[in-house]
This record gives C-alpha cells, structure tokens and sequence, in this order.
C-alpha cells in the first residue's frame, strides 16, 4: 500500500497520495498529519494550508473516487445481459483503479459522516445506472427498479467482499443472467 509518491507531482497531490496510502495501512485516526507530512516531502504547515482539518482529508479523498460509471454509457438496446455484463466490466475497471482508496474509504465509512454519505450517494447512483441499463434492456417497468436494487446490492455486495480477498474476483455472470431472464 506504500507505493513511491512522484516527486514533481504537485504538493496537494502527493499529501493526497501519502494519506491515501498511510491511512489504508494505519487508519484515520492512527495516523499524524506530520506522518502525512513527512511521507509527502512537505513542510506539516503546507498540509494544514491545503486542508484546514484533518477530516478534510478525508473528504478529499472521497472526491478521488473514480465517478460511477453511467448506464446509459453501457446499455444495450434490446439486450438487459450485454448491458449487464457491460456495466460490470465498468465497474470491475474502476474498482481496479481505485482498490486502496476502496478500501480506506469502506473502512472509515462507520466513523465520518462525510465518507458514509458519499458511500450511499454512490450506492445510489450505482443504483440509477444499473436502472438505466435494465430500462434500455427492455422488460416490465415495474419490475426495472425492484432489479435494479437487488442488483446493485449484489454488485456492492460483491465489491466489499473484494475489499478482504485475494485477486480472484467473484464472477456475476450467474446473477446478471437471472435478473435479465426474469424481466
């Protein structure tokens, strides 16, 4: 989780990256600004200039989060499964992206409001996407958003148990395909 900083990176970016790392490893509360400082290369005054408080931090960090990605981007018209398997693929890229920060961020979401409400900002938008992916599918309306639901709560489901294992992601196919039969 301590991977080397880029030194001609800018200062605000490498604070980001050096808390990213130790708060992974450490936790929130177990690490210093001044650690935070040190692993950046900086003066501990210039990571108080950039974030007056050590929560901001945190909520810095979750604006890093890769955006969800956007079912309309994905669907395919007429096929809910090659929408699906789309949007999962999507998905998997940007959980691979963004694995530490996951991580950190899943982690502390019980103890900072900030990282617990971007955490269901973003359920709901998986939520909408996976919506918007069924509805391009085609299907019975009122069943779409009762899928959707189910459907991310497996997709998110899936990601926190990926949070904990090895590299070996658990395949969805079986779950894709049985919300795209029953619409």
């Amino acid at each position: 989780m301590d991977h080397e900083l880029d030194p001609d990176a800018p200062a605000r970016d490498r604070i980001l990256d050096a808390a990213e790392g130790l708060f992974a490893r450490h936790g929130f509360d177990a690490t210093p600004t001044s650690r935070i400082a040190e692993r950046a290369g900086v003066p501990k005054g210039l990571v108080h200039y950039y974030f007056r408080r050590k929560p901001d931090l945190l909520e810095a960090l979750v604006e890093r989060l890769p955006h969800p990605v956007r079912g309309a981007d994905v669907a395919v018209a007429g096929d809910a499964l090659a929408g699906l398997r789309a949007l999962a693929a999507a998905l998997d890229r940007a959980l691979d992206a963004s694995s530490v920060l996951s991580h950190l961020l899943w982690r502390e979401a019980d103890t900072h409001p900030v990282v617990r409400d971007a955490l269901l900002r973003r359920t709901g938008e998986l939520e909408d996407a996976v919506h918007e992916v069924l509805a391009a599918g085609g299907g019975a309306p009122d069943r779409i958003r009762a899928a959707a639901r189910l459907l991310a709560a497996a997709i998110g489901h899936r990601c926190a148990l990926d949070r904990h294992g090895d590299d070996d992601r658990t395949d969805m196919e079986a779950e894709l395909s049985f919300v795209a039969a029953c619409l």
